[in-house]
């Protein structure tokens, strides 16, 4: 486990970290409270990786694409049943980071059963910052 503490605006920390640590291939669950920086810390990730694509949360659309390895998901609205009923499981599959947004333990449990490298970043409002915590499974 490893916690960096930085501000919404200032994410080099993070995004560095987790660029050399984290596998090619990963599925990221990013938690927190509502407006706690979940999309916005996927947009200094995308940007980190050289993606000049405008990252907008997918929560209308459950998924959003940017490059040919990057997919960022946002199930606030779905069950785990709906999210397998659209096909979207099979997603993962695919080569490169899925960030997820509002994904639950169940999911999460499913995915590390099949084998996929998983981690999970949790946002924390810290004083006038936010918390950071990165852990793997």
């Amino acid at each position: 486990m490893k916690t960096i503490t930085a501000p919404k605006t200032q994410l080099t920390k993070i995004t560095t970290y987790l660029n050399q640590t984290l596998p090619k291939n990963a599925i990221i669950f990013l938690t927190g409270d509502l407006a706690s920086g979940k999309t916005t810390l996927t947009k200094a990730i995308a940007k980190s990786k050289g993606l000049a694509d405008e990252v907008t949360s997918p929560t209308f659309s459950l998924q959003q694409c940017y490059g040919e390895e990057f997919f960022h998901y946002d199930l606030y609205r779905i069950e785990n049943s709906e999210f397998m009923k659209l096909g979207l499981f099979e997603e993962f599959e695919k080569s490169g980071w899925h960030l997820i947004e509002w994904g639950d333990s169940s999911l999460k449990e499913l995915l590390l059963s099949a084998g996929y490298n998983i981690f999970t970043v949790t946002i924390m409002p810290y004083k006038d910052i936010r918390k950071y915590t990165i852990e793997s499974g």
